[in-house]
């Protein structure tokens, strides 16, 4: 595939980075959109988002870098190539500190932590399908062996370099299976969020979407570095997909009337205008 978009001289520009980066631009786009259709002020979702991107971004680096400390020590110069460097373990950490930083700043700023959730679930799952897209194009993530006639054969040096993608062997093309699963989701869910009856009810939707959509594709996943569990029964980021499962479940026993721009539920609002008619 293409592990490098393009090049001007010697500055590589990675095609992982740059479908990353592009991702993250539609998912504030669309939520943007999505602020107004439920009552949420636009910059208050912009500064969120930009408050957890950054945040998600930066303890990533860091992990990175104290996971692999001794070694930046003698070869100072790698730091410079942290930003070719995406393993499963890392965004997990970082979207953790993540979500952990937009619920502080949702309570900050005295958002419905449901609603603001429904608000972002399509543009978190939009960004997901251009990175697995990215990851497509890098290698990252790599799939397993295959003999279908859709198979992927990377034979760029710096797939495998970067990635640990294998040369020269067809592969299953997983992470293009995810992009697909999740751009399915995000248009799913973009088009619920007008029609919800209750905040809640679109986060919990793809949360649990998002954890099935996971769970099901690690399978044609290779698992190398992914960390195997019950004697390799499951990977990580199954794991991780089932915690998903569980929380969208959670989410959707605890929603709450959907709120509308006054603060008033809107259930309570029908009521009222039905006895006064």
């Amino acid at each position: 595939m293409h592990p490098v978009l393009f090049h001007l001289g010697a500055l590589y520009i990675p095609s992982y980075g740059a479908m990353a980066a592009l991702g993250v631009l539609f998912a504030l786009a669309l939520a943007q959109r999505n602020a107004r259709s439920a009552g949420i002020a636009p910059h208050q979702i912009w500064n969120l988002c930009v408050l957890a991107l950054f945040g998600a971004l930066v303890a990533s680096r860091l992990l990175l870098i104290v996971m692999n400390w001794r070694d930046l020590l003698r070869h100072p110069l790698w730091l410079l190539g942290l930003a070719t460097i995406h393993h499963p373990l890392l965004a997990a950490a970082g979207g953790l500190i993540g979500v952990l930083i937009a619920g502080v700043y949702a309570r900050w700023q005295r958002l419905s932590i449901a609603n603001t959730a429904d608000v972002l679930a399509a543009p978190l799952a939009l960004a997901f399908a251009c990175e697995q897209f990215g990851a497509l194009l890098a290698g990252s993530g790599f799939g397993k062996g295959a003999q279908v006639p859709w198979a992927i054969t990377y034979t760029n040096p710096l797939a495998y370099r970067w990635s640990g993608a294998p040369l020269g062997i067809p592969l299953h093309p997983v992470q293009g299976y995810t992009a697909l699963a999740f751009l399915t989701l995000a248009v799913l869910l973009m088009v619920w969020l007008p029609v919800r009856r209750q905040a809640g009810d679109v986060a919990g939707v793809g949360l649990m979407g998002g954890g099935v959509g996971l769970y099901a594709t690690e399978f044609w996943r290779d698992w190398e570095g992914r960390g195997e569990v019950l004697r390799g029964a499951l990977d990580g980021p199954q794991i991780a997909a089932i915690l998903l499962v569980i929380g969208g479940a959670f989410a959707l026993r605890s929603r709450t009337p959907r709120q509308t721009e006054q603060g008033t539920p809107a259930t309570k609002q029908s009521s009222s205008e039905a006895a006064h008619e």
